[in-house]
């Protein structure tokens, strides 16, 4: 409510206020007795002209005519005084009629005082009951106003701050400049709305730091594990005690560097599945260099992978085969064979080892979250490897089939072409 209205809504109350406590004071003009000097002198005289037979005119006063005994002769109403001891008390008109020097009758002429009185009284009565009913009248609408301009609107601005403290930051603050709060309305309301970035500022933030770490752990694991097969060669291969005992300190760093990348690693396992995917025109080149690197115990052998072009994310696909090629290492350890082929408009690369496979009740487990096989016993891993590969297959529009192929264990990746 702005301040002109308050200060207008004021004045004219106190106005109308001022105005019926005036009125109620002063009584009105017409609290003032009439004068009827002349008509009740003129009636007199008429009277003693026709006492004999005596005509009673209608007067704009009210009168009585008693004789000289006190009987009464006329009244012109009901409820006026007709004797000389009621007058009196009333504080009526007493006047003598003569009539040959001597006293035949008597005048009353009726006081209207105490008329006027009760009169007045009845009107000031419904004045002000009236005067009262009309401020209570305003008073209602005073307050049903404020109730609906300032009660209400601080109760939905209580109940909006309410659920933004819950977290609530997707409704948004009905606004109303009319009310009270109508100037804090909106600035409530983009209060709202910058909370609500930032969130989300905030939620990319995490989800880019666990991406971070997803993508460094996997990194990070693949030189580590290039350092750890080169080392285990050159043991073998050198003669010297010394740089033996070197490269058993280096493998031996090595493994803690993959243990420590494995812990960072799990510690982010509940949301890889925020792991960014962005597919993309990819040629089929490109996966040739991306086995090589990954294979770096150099088992991968008849690698055959056609030219053609897919739709891959390039990062992901080398988690994909990284985690495959891995996995063929820690369970299998045999030679790895990759074959591809043309499938209507899919592309499937298929890599097989000869490890004996897994359980055929076991085939559809080891793609799920934190499943493994029962040949994985007492070999160090978290379950997660083929599930995270199968979930960058699917945001890829492809797909990843593990089966056993009757010597060994076989994953099948299948691309879009594009």
């Amino acid at each position: 409510m702005k301040t002109k209205s308050v200060l207008i809504f004021a004045a004219f109350f106190l106005l109308l206020s001022a105005g019926i406590f005036a009125f109620l004071i002063s009584g009105g003009s017409e609290n003032e007795l009439p004068q009827y000097t002349t008509e009740i002198n003129r009636l007199l005289i008429r009277l003693e002209n026709e006492w004999d037979a005596p005509s009673f005119p209608q007067e704009v006063f009210d009168y009585a005519v008693i004789d000289a005994e006190g009987g009464l002769i006329y009244a012109s109403r009901s409820g006026i005084s007709t004797t000389l001891s009621a007058a009196t008390g009333h504080y009526d008109i007493i006047r003598d009629i003569e009539k040959g020097g001597r006293v035949v009758g008597r005048l009353i002429v009726h006081d209207p005082y105490e008329d006027i009185r009760r009169y007045g009284s009845r009107r000031s009565a419904v004045m002000f009951g009236g005067a009262s009913l009309l401020m209570l009248a305003v008073a209602a609408g005073y307050f049903i106003y404020l109730k609906k301009r300032v009660v209400e609107p601080f109760g939905k601005l209580e109940g909006f701050a309410e659920k933004i403290a819950a977290g609530d930051l997707e409704t948004p603050l009905e606004m109303d400049r009319g009310n009270i709060f109508g100037a804090f309305t909106e600035s409530f309301d983009i209060m709202r709305e910058e909370l609500k970035a930032s969130r989300r500022r905030e939620e990319a933030a995490l989800k880019s730091r666990k991406e971070m770490i997803a993508e460094l752990s996997h990194d990070i694991k693949t030189p580590v594990a290039s350092i750890k097969a080169m080392t285990d060669f050159l043991e073998l291969t050198t003669e010297n005690e010394d740089q033996k005992q070197t490269l058993a300190s280096i493998n031996s760093k090595a493994d803690q560097i993959d243990k420590l990348v494995s812990d960072l690693f799990h510690a982010t396992l509940e949301e890889l599945e925020q792991l960014a995917v962005s597919p993309d025109e990819l040629a089929s080149s490109e996966l040739r260099r991306i086995i090589g690197e990954s294979d770096h115990l150099k088992k991968a052998v008849a690698v055959d992978i056609k030219d053609c072009v897919i739709i891959a994310d390039r990062l992901r696909l080398e988690q994909t085969v990284g985690n495959i090629i891995s996995n063929s290492y820690k369970y299998a350890d045999t030679e790895i064979a990759v074959t591809s082929r043309f499938e209507g408009s899919s592309f499937l690369v298929e890599f097989s080892d000869k490890g004996g496979g897994v359980p055929e009740g076991e085939i559809e487990l080891v793609t799920e979250k934190f499943r493994r096989g029962s040949n994985a016993e007492g070999k160090a891993g978290s379950g997660l490897g083929l599930y995270i590969s199968g979930y960058f297959m699917e945001k890829m529009g492809g797909e990843l089939v593990c089966r056993n192929n009757g010597e060994g264990f076989t994953v099948e990746l299948r691309f879009r072409l594009a």
